[in-house]
């Protein structure tokens, strides 16, 4: 199992060259109309927008074992896990650009992308996929179902209580679930050094007595291998385990975020790290020559621009749908009838 194929390349090469160009092309429409006073509500993708290049490793080398059935969570860098967990790029695409035949309409954006199809889920808030995913494990256990849940977080997230808390329960309990950290070296503008002990967020796991491995490179074929392991374990009703992988971040925290922070060397030792261009190496090790690998990437380049194109002609939501599919709890004396009671003390005014 842990021993990767060629086609298990060729897939993970797909994945990860898909992803880099499609946030190559996110970067391109987020940027329109935003210039030269970065106004963050301008253009056709309004609001923040955060990319993960460099991180797309860490995303292959684990889904390449998932299944639809699994469950997925990641942080609010989503889009590599997204794309490798096999998210409808489409329906995906739309939701970034807020149109009403994205994945919740249009109302979540690009932090907040949600699948059922294929179990995946993130959010904006750090760590807060740990809690559902180790949920979506308890919940297989006891059902006696093989499927494995998979939380990703970041190097700067190792601290955070819902981290720390679904690592106990998790062990506790045994649970098939996956933590993985993407260890980019910055959280947002903080390098790791000056946030967190240890630097190493696999080493969290000693404290919950179970596994804990590294991979201090971003290769994917030594993900896969690490994971292999990991989701076997897990499937095998073995528990648990916490994997850290080295990243590299070749973009800002956010789209329009200057790095005035980042040294300009550090930013160059990023850019010239490229897990894709690592395997690609392995690719060719394997057999697969130059054109085939070029026609992967003009193949992945062709659906990524089909996707952008479908999603812009998509029709905006009516401002009513704003009102739909919402929950709240509702004051009291509120009933199907009467909608729009009055307030004690104000005569029903300033609602």
């Amino acid at each position: 199992m842990g021993t990767v194929t060629t086609t298990q390349l060729r897939s993970m090469y797909e994945d990860m060259v898909t992803a880099r160009y499609y946030e190559e092309r996110l970067q391109e429409e987020y940027m329109e109309g935003k210039t030269p006073g970065f106004d963050i509500s301008a253009g056709p993708i309004p609001g923040e927008l955060h990319l993960a290049a460099g991180h797309e490793a860490a995303a292959a080398g684990v889904c390449a074992h998932l299944t639809d059935e699994d469950t997925v969570t990641a942080p609010h860098r989503p889009h590599h896990i997204a794309i490798a967990k096999g998210v409808d790029l489409k329906r995906m695409t739309a939701e970034i650009f807020g149109r009403e035949t994205g994945l919740s309409a249009g109302k979540g954006g690009h932090m907040h992308l949600f699948d059922p199809d294929v179990n995946f889920a993130c959010s904006g808030i750090i760590a807060q996929g740990c809690p559902p995913a180790v949920g979506a494990a308890l919940a297989a256990m006891k059902r006696n179902e093989s499927s494995v849940a998979v939380a990703y977080l970041g190097e700067g997230a190792i601290s955070q209580g819902a981290f720390l808390e679904s690592l106990n329960l998790a062990s506790l309990h045994d649970l098939p679930v996956i933590f993985v950290v993407e260890d980019n070296d910055w959280a947002i503008s903080m390098p790791k050094g000056r946030i967190s002990v240890p630097q190493d967020g696999s080493k969290r796991a000693a404290g919950f007595d179970m596994p804990g491995v590294r991979i201090d490179h971003d290769d994917a074929t030594a993900v896969y291998e690490a994971a292999a392991e990991a989701v076997g374990r897990a499937r095998d009703g073995n528990g648990p385990t916490l994997m850290s992988v080295q990243v590299h971040r070749r973009m800002g925290h956010f789209m329009g975020d200057p790095e005035t922070y980042r040294p300009e060397a550090d930013q160059q030792r990023h850019q010239e790290r490229d897990s894709i261009e690592r395997l690609a190496a392995d690719l060719e090790a394997a057999g697969v020559d130059e054109d085939e690998r070029e026609t992967i990437r003009e193949d992945a380049h062709a659906r990524v621009d089909d996707a952008i194109e479908w999603a812009k002609d998509q029709p905006e939501p009516e401002p009513g749908a704003a009102l739909e599919d919402v929950f709240s709890n509702p004051p009291s004396g509120v009933t199907d009838e009467d909608p729009t009671p009055e307030f004690a003390g104000n005569g029903g005014a300033d609602r």
